[in-house]
């Protein structure tokens, strides 16, 4: 962000068009994937990579 004006960089502006969530993330997002993480619920869970990122990498931003 430009610290003056607040606004998104050019960068910043593609990845938010590349979001479908048409955000960036804030930490209380990842809320709900770390209790899942630390609840029983993923007991079989022995190792995975939980993308908390709005959409971005299904919809093809990557």
């Amino acid at each position: 962000m430009d610290k003056k004006t607040g606004d998104y960089s050019t960068r910043g502006r593609k990845i938010i068009n590349n979001t479908p969530m048409g955000k960036f993330g804030q930490p209380d997002d990842l809320q709900g994937a770390t209790l899942f993480l630390l609840s029983e619920m993923s007991g079989f869970i022995t190792g995975i990579v939980l993308p908390v990122d709005g959409g971005y990498n299904a919809f093809g931003g990557v």
